[in-house]
């Protein structure tokens, strides 16, 4: 079969989503161009997969917002058999007695009434706030598709294409008053609850709000660079509505197989069940990989849709990275802090707060009442390895889709936080998987009463299965902490902004580099670019 691909482009590392969005812009370009993939299946973290007999869900990543619309349309992912709805609401707050009982239920143009419940003052805020962000989003939404200026060393031919990147990026951010881009400088460096604290004086709200600074993210809502997370779940869309939130018809796999019809039908070939033992470096050039089964593949050129940390560290030879990238790569910020699990139920969860059905069951329920709970469960997981009170927000998808779950059940996607990547005292992840995952659910059933006895099955993942299995180092669902060090031109490290890795012949396309996590085909769409250009 080698002998037959002598003239192979391109062999792409990883079959996420973003190394399939490259591939098929690489192959639509006319290059020869194939993805090996570990796994069984395309599509990295997000995958559908039956995790309980006839209940299927979204394994990893589990909701859309941040998948780009040019990339969408790009690979006529709709015509591939993409189908988004959209939440009928977008997130439900319950909260306990002890933070004055009530609830929170935040859109389909009804927030500000809500929000009016526990602050008129905050209510009359809510649209300032929304319209700040929403033009500061709007440059961050354009920044996406473009690498950042890439810092380098070189001569002025090598600097001068940076330079004029440079330049407009300035253009855009000139664009914005000086009230926005003094704004835009904090949200960088401050915290969530910082910020939040300028807008609002309701603790529901601020809840509800700061959850998005410490989602996926290994933090309280008080650590500086928070203020960024949360404006970074913020600059999405779904289905051309901006900020909304939606749910894939069949799961996040929905997403992916339609990407691997649209690169099978550039002429990408898809090899799954192909893990990579070793990247090859010949002559101080990246030339290909050698597989899990010893099987030698070449190409032109290599582009690594994987954590730069596991590329570096662990598919190429120590000797064959610079020393300013190996103390990078040890330096490398890693740990969401997530606790992921999915699960069958015999029925619709029902919250003491607002009991039966309605349209907060299709929200997202976030069990975290306030930014102090946020912060408790962070020191807490710090020091005993994971929060005795912890973080959930909870997704019940098959009330948007009945494919997933068989009549008159459901399935729901638990994300919980704070756990640490690596438990303290030598303790191991596969001795307390199953524990943590009861406190999961006996937290959820404190707010909805008869959860628990209604789960008829459980998938759990904690860090270690996240990496084992999707191979998230740390468990870290963007690839590396989305802090102040780690964005932009220094993603993954000064030098390597633009998508080119460490050494000639090898490129990156995952979420370790810009604009960084969560679903968006982003990296993917922007290293395409970078590499069509340098084989051209």
């Amino acid at each position: 079969m080698e002998k037959q691909r002598k003239n192979r482009d391109v062999l792409l590392v990883g079959g996420g989503h973003n190394g399939l969005v490259c591939a098929t812009y690489l192959a639509r370009a006319g290059l020869d161009v194939t993805v090996v993939e570990r796994r069984g299946v395309v599509g990295g973290a997000a995958v559908t997969e039956e995790f309980h007999p006839a209940f299927r869900n979204s394994v990893a990543s589990y909701t859309v917002s941040l998948l780009q619309p040019k990339v969408i349309a790009d690979l006529d992912l709709h015509g591939h058999g993409l189908r988004v709805v959209l939440r009928k609401r977008n997130n439900f707050l319950p909260l306990p007695a002890a933070e004055g009982g009530g609830y929170l239920l935040t859109g389909a143009g009804r927030t500000a009434d809500e929000v009016a419940k526990f602050s008129r003052r905050d209510a009359e805020r809510l649209p300032a706030y929304e319209a700040r962000l929403d033009a500061i989003a709007d440059v961050l939404r354009a920044l996406a598709l473009q690498p950042p200026p890439n810092i380098t060393d070189g001569g002025w031919w090598q600097a001068l294409p940076e330079l004029l990147r440079t330049a407009r990026l300035g253009r855009r951010l000139h664009a914005l008053d000086e009230t926005l881009r003094q704004e835009l400088l904090d949200l960088f460096s401050i915290s969530a609850a910082e910020y939040l604290d300028r807008w609002f004086e309701s603790g529901p709200i601020k809840a509800l709000f700061g959850f998005d600074g410490i989602v996926g993210n290994y933090a309280s809502p008080y650590a500086p660079g928070t203020a960024y997370v949360l404006l970074h779940h913020v600059f999405g869309e779904a289905n051309g509505v901006k900020g909304a939130w939606g749910h894939a018809i069949g799961g996040m796999g929905a997403i992916t197989q339609a990407m691997a019809r649209a690169a099978e039908a550039a002429g990408v070939e898809i090899r799954t069940g192909t893990g990579v033992r070793e990247v090859l470096v010949e002559d101080g050039r990246a030339t290909g990989v050698v597989t899990e089964t010893g099987e030698t593949l070449r190409a032109r050129a290599v582009v690594a849709n994987v954590n730069p940390k596991l590329l570096y560290e662990r598919l190429l030879p120590a000797t064959a990275v610079p020393e300013a990238t190996r103390e990078r790569m040890r330096n490398w910020r890693c740990g969401s802090g997530t606790f992921r699990m999915n699960v069958a139920l015999s029925r619709l969860p029902d919250f003491s707060v607002l009991p039966g059905e309605g349209e907060h069951l299709t929200a997202g329920i976030i069990i975290a009442p306030s930014l102090d709970y946020m912060d408790r469960a962070w020191r807490d997981a710090r020091e005993h390895g994971w929060s005795r009170e912890p973080i959930v927000e909870m997704l019940v998808p098959s009330t948007l889709d009945d494919s997933l779950a068989p009549p008159g059940m459901h399935v729901a996607s638990l994300f919980c936080q704070h756990v640490a990547p690596e438990l303290p005292d030598g303790r191991s992840w596969d001795d307390h998987r199953e524990e943590v995952a009861d406190l999961m659910v006996a937290t959820v059933d404190r707010h909805a009463p008869g959860f628990a006895a209604s789960v008829l099955g459980r998938q759990v993942l904690s860090p270690l299965d996240l990496e084992r299995e999707f191979g998230l180092v740390g468990g870290d669902i963007f690839h590396g902490a989305l802090s102040l060090n780690q964005l932009f031109s220094a993603r993954p490290m000064l030098g390597q902004a633009g998508y080119r890795g460490a050494i000639p012949g090898l490129y990156l396309c995952g979420s370790g580099t810009h604009p960084g996590g969560g679903v968006t085909g982003a990296p993917g769409h922007n290293a395409a670019q970078v590499v069509i250009g340098d084989l051209r």
